[in-house]
């Protein structure tokens, strides 16, 4: 089984199982998946949220040491992507995603830092903030 993050037209976020991906778009195109708030059937897959922790030895989630080198270096391509593709507005992040969003400011893409208070404010305005954590390398490299 797998869990999907799902999410109606209607903007209602909630998970969803199912055998595979085909297993997902089988039912989807049945009219089987529905918003359990709303009932809309207009559900899309959304990125999900998710933490990894490197173990320490004999979890049974253990990560061996090639795959957290290769995440590192995905996470790091990630970073600098982001970096070289993203205006970054610092601390006025929050102001200048809103006006973009309210036409007083020219589409673009921007990074900075905001509060989580910040976060569900622009949330409630309709403006989605996808939050990417920065390397740990790349914060010992610019200290």
């Amino acid at each position: 089984m797998i869990a999907f993050d799902l999410q109606c037209k209607n903007e209602h976020v909630f998970e969803g199982w199912f055998k595979n991906d085909d297993a997902f778009k089988d039912q989807k195109k049945k009219g089987l998946v529905v918003c359990p708030v709303c009932n809309d059937k207009n559900v899309v897959k959304i990125l999900s949220s998710f933490s990894m922790v490197k173990s320490s030895g004999n979890s049974v989630c253990s990560a061996g040491t090639d795959n957290m080198l290769e995440l590192k270096e995905l996470s790091r391509k990630v970073y600098d992507f982001i970096e070289n593709n993203f205006d970054n507005v610092g601390a006025d992040f929050t102001r200048e995603a809103l006006k973009i969003h309210y036409g007083v400011s020219e589409p673009r893409n921007i990074r900075g830092v905001s509060t989580d208070k910040e976060e569900k404010m622009l949330k409630e305005e309709g403006i989605e903030v996808l939050k990417i954590p920065v390397p740990v390398d790349k914060t010992e490299t610019d200290a």
